[in-house]
């Protein structure tokens, strides 16, 4: 799959039914591309945090796994009182990168441990596809 740009979102979020409701107004386009990829080989995720139809936890995962046809799990959770639904197709779509370095690093790592692999092969594997 290509890059995920924001225009390719605005399309799928106003062609497509989204089984689950975002409580979140923003999503990243680099943290969503470096998701499809890591789905697109194969890697295991944790699964996403939901209550009552809303994602709590794992809106960058839930619409990279939709655009990717992976299954992720869904754990129960809780809201608050706060918690309100944000229509998919007035999230605002941003190109900013909301992962430093350090946390990109973090991710991959953890990533390695979660799939049995070593740092270094997910770092090549990253790196040629």
């Amino acid at each position: 799959m290509e890059l995920i740009t924001k225009e390719y979102l605005k399309q799928y979020f106003l062609n497509n039914e989204i089984g689950l409701f975002a409580t979140q107004n923003k999503l990243s386009i680099p943290i969503l591309n470096r998701l499809v990829k890591k789905m697109n080989l194969g890697l295991g995720f944790r699964g996403i945090k939901v209550c009552d139809g809303l994602i709590i936890d794992g809106h960058h995962r839930y619409i990279a796994s939709l655009l990717t046809g992976y299954n992720l799990e869904i754990f129960p959770s809780n809201k608050s009182s706060i918690t309100g639904i944000i229509d998919w197709k007035l999230i605002e779509l941003l190109d900013t990168d909301f992962d430093s370095l350090e946390k990109i690093q973090e991710h991959n790592k953890n990533d390695a441990l979660r799939n049995e692999i070593r740092i270094e092969n997910l770092i090549d594997l990253l790196n040629n596809s």
